[in-house]
């Protein structure tokens, strides 16, 4: 015996299947990168989310009794305005008969603009210190805040206790919401209002060092001198009465835009302006308070009737509480200035060429300053990626309460329509008497066994027809088989078995091939790794005494199921065949007769044109047009066959990436079948919206329900998402138990079912996204074939 060895050096040139399935390879990376990059983008859609609304990093605890005696006494005694001049704590207070409005917690689209209205009817503004989460979702509402001339300072991004908070979490606080008002309105803030704070003497031993680290960046922190109370809803007569200072001293006056219901403080705010207005008061905002201490030419306030209408330099001033205010304050954790300004506001300088320059502001807005650069640019993307969370969240929500209703609704249907397929299949007695497909089919039939490179299995297949109970004649179609599959099955020696050489043209061509081939008029379908059972064939060919029925789709078992992935695909089998297929069975629109046990009338296949290879899913295909070409599809659960399945997550992935894309290709080819009239018209009317529910679109969004659940363990409430979650797996049990019993199963295998829920089909919804993204971007694919085995042997050997 001799063999040719290639020459030295000289490389093997690839076949046009290697070539063929490079491409195909090379092809389908970036598909899976953008089915995964979706998958990110969808989970930083909820964090993103989940953060704005406090439920990611969220610290609820608030400090309150604490001890103050390291905190100066001059600062407690002190008045609400606190600012730091290198490293030396100043505080100042409110002019007399002036009053500081300020308004926290916001802004909303519901609240804020009414308070607007208000101010704007009194031509009074304010100071409003923003949540910088709730800037980021509604920036509309701050941008007309501050057009219309009113004050914005920082009152973190997340209202948390910064006395509990390291500095990398206070400074992410501050940088993060001044990008949000950089976005926003394009604009940051040197003023700040810590959440939880009140007058300045509530100050303690553990919020002291906070204020000196905030103070040390620039910041002017705002106490109060006078608190509404607005928050308890005490009535608007209430609320005026405790907002208003005592002796006509000037305050800094609290009341809240957001946090529930402010209808009382927009009543109570007219009313309170027009007293105050009355009894002499001006309003302005804390820098217009603080330029007005500092000796700001014509005052800073407004009585209704004179505006201020002065600009000071935003530069740093050299003595007062304005130069104080703006010194430094920036991008916290940067050490830069807010929007890459290099100066402050606030000074009381009245330079005739400052007061010219393009760097002043207004006296009442002299705390912010314009963003530009990175910051502007970064804000405006935090803006916009919020934008699309706040669109894309409630669409989830909606998606997942369908998702939700889709899947249990199939559940409840294949329980319901499973039970009643098998008691009128199994009926011995009662009305009608003992089920009956006909007069017994006892003629010849013709098995067809496509192979390609199975030499592992093919002996066991051919072995298998063999012990049939039932008249056959074997065709074995070698589809170009590189490995000897064509010798073995003729080293044999069964009788009726036929084995024909092709090129290799793919599947669809072999089974073709055999069909043309074939010498009766019924031909039964198989995959060349399948083994059946001795009476398969017998009970598989049954429901053709029926003349209506053109096709029938037999009970595919896994054979290799004392694996882990084995396992679960016997799990997914069983709850398919006995489940899925009886539902659709029972409504006559069954949409997949299996590879690995088919039969058909040879004249029905023929008449609809052989098996196409416009598909990946030839079984797919030819099902449908069975059922647009008028025939009758029907599930015989007692003609069983056992099938390798993939014994690797790659060949799984393979396997079924090729199934689910296949499936949305037939389903595409055969979308006309929505208009069809008559009796070939039901599966499109039935038929094909069950399976682009059940199998593509649910499964598609199917992992909404893992993500939300997930999410919701980590950062709501664990136990409750469990409870859910356990319960959506009891009623999976449930239906996987039933199942099992009516195909007699071993219940054992079940105690797979959690992991499979874990591992298994978030596996299966990556494949179907792929499969989804390679649908969308127009992608094809070659038929592939697994490496197998040969472990499925007998029937009688697999428990």
């Amino acid at each position: 015996m001799t063999s040719t060895t290639p020459s030295r050096g000289r490389r093997r040139a690839p076949t046009k299947m290697e070539r063929a399935a490079g491409k195909a390879a090379a092809l389908q990376k970036p598909r899976v990168i953008l089915a995964l990059l979706l998958l990110l983008g969808l989970t930083s859609v909820m964090l993103l989310d989940g953060y704005l609304r406090s439920e990611i990093g969220n610290d609820a605890r608030v400090r309150d009794g604490a001890a103050y005696d390291k905190v100066p006494q001059k600062i407690l005694d002190g008045g609400p305005l606190l600012t730091f001049t290198g490293g030396t704590a100043k505080t100042q207070s409110v002019p007399k008969k002036t009053i500081v409005l300020t308004f926290d917690d916001g802004p909303t689209p519901t609240w804020t603009p009414q308070i607007l209205k208000v101010l704007e009817d009194n031509k009074v503004e304010a100071t409003f210190f923003m949540v910088g989460s709730m800037v980021s979702r509604y920036p509309g509402v701050v941008k007309d805040l501050v057009d219309q001339g009113n004050e914005v300072g920082i009152h973190t991004f997340t209202h948390v206790d910064l006395s509990y908070q390291g500095t990398g979490r206070l400074q992410r606080e501050l940088k993060q919401t001044q990008l949000a008002l950089a976005g926003a309105a394009g604009i940051t803030t040197t003023l700040f209002r810590a959440p939880y704070s009140s007058e300045i003497n509530a100050v303690d031993n553990y919020s002291w060092p906070v204020y000196k680290e905030i103070g040390n960046l620039g910041y002017t922190s705002v106490f109060v001198d006078t608190d509404s109370d607005d928050w308890k809803k005490p009535g608007v007569s209430k609320i005026v009465q405790w907002a208003t200072p005592k002796n006509n001293e000037g305050a800094v006056v609290l009341m809240h835009d957001a946090g529930g219901d402010r209808s009382e403080t927009v009543k109570a705010l007219d009313t309170y302006i027009r007293k105050m207005k009355a009894k002499g008061y001006s309003f302005t905002t804390v820098s217009g308070a603080m330029a007005k201490l500092n000796g700001a030419p014509n005052g800073a306030g407004r009585t209704g009737t004179a505006g201020s209408g002065q600009a000071v330099e935003a530069g740093v001033g050299q003595t007062g509480a304005g130069a104080d205010a703006g010194a430094g304050a920036g991008a916290g954790a940067l050490g830069e200035q807010p929007g890459g300004t290099q100066s402050a506001p606030g000074s009381g300088s009245t330079d005739n060429s400052a007061n010219n320059s393009s760097n002043k502001v207004d006296i009442e807005q002299s705390g912010q300053q314009k963003a530009t650069g990175s910051t502007l640019y970064e804000g405006k993307a935090l803006i916009y990626a919020v934008a699309v969370a706040e669109w894309v969240l409630p669409l989830l929500s909606w998606l997942l309460l369908v998702v939700g209703i889709s899947v249990m609704g199939r559940f409840g249907m294949m329980l319901i329509l499973a039970r009643r397929h098998y008691g009128q299949r199994n009926r011995k007695r009662g009305k009608g008497g003992k089920f009956s497909w006909g007069p017994t089919v006892t003629r010849p039939v013709t098995v067809i066994v496509p192979a390609y490179n199975e030499k592992e299995c093919i002996a066991n297949t051919l072995h298998s027809l063999a012990q049939s109970t039932h008249p056959i004649e074997i065709i074995v179609v070698d589809d170009g088989s590189t490995d000897g599959t064509k010798e073995i099955a003729e080293s044999l020696g069964l009788p009726n078995v036929r084995v024909i050489r092709q090129e290799n043209a793919g599947k669809p061509a072999a089974l073709n091939n055999g069909v043309r081939n074939a010498s009766y008029d019924i031909v039964v379908m198989m995959d060349g790794d399948t083994v059946f059972e001795p009476d398969a064939v017998h009970q598989l060919v049954q429901p053709f005494a029926d003349p209506g029925i053109g096709a029938v789709a037999g009970n595919a078992k896994v054979g290799n199921r004392n694996t882990i992935i084995g396992a679960w695909q016997h799990i997914e089998y069983v709850m398919g065949f006995n489940l899925d297929r009886r539902m659709y069975d029972l409504l006559r629109c069954m949409p997949t007769i299996p590879g690995a046990i088919g039969a058909f009338r040879r004249d029905a296949v023929l008449e609809v044109g052989g098996m196409s290879e416009d598909t990946l899913a030839e079984d797919t295909d030819i099902t449908i047009a069975m059922h647009r070409a008028g025939w009758r599809v029907v599930y015989q659960e007692h003609a069983r066959a056992w099938t390798e399945a993939p014994s690797s997550l790659k060949q799984l992935w393979s396997q079924r990436y090729r199934w689910s894309y296949g499936t949305m290709q037939a389903l595409w080819k055969h979308r006309k079948s929505l208009t069809d009239k008559g009796p070939s018209g039901r599966f499109g009317r039935i038929g094909m919206p069950l399976v682009v529910i059940f199998q593509i679109i649910t499964p598609v969004l199917a992992p909404l329900i893992d993500v939300f659940t997930v999410y919701s363990m980590i950062f709501v409430d664990f136990w409750a998402s469990l409870l859910a979650w356990l319960a959506v797996l009891v009623v999976q049990l449930v239906c996987a138990a039933y199942a099992f019993r009516l195909d007699r199963e071993k219940y054992r295998y079940l105690a797979m079912l959690p992991l499979q829920q874990l591992a298994y089909r978030q596996m299966m919804y990556l494949v179907l996204i792929h499969s989804s993204v390679t649908a969308l971007t127009g992608g094809r694919l070659r038929w592939q074939k697994l490496k197998r085995t040969g472990e499925v042997g007998t029937p009688a050997g697999v428990s």
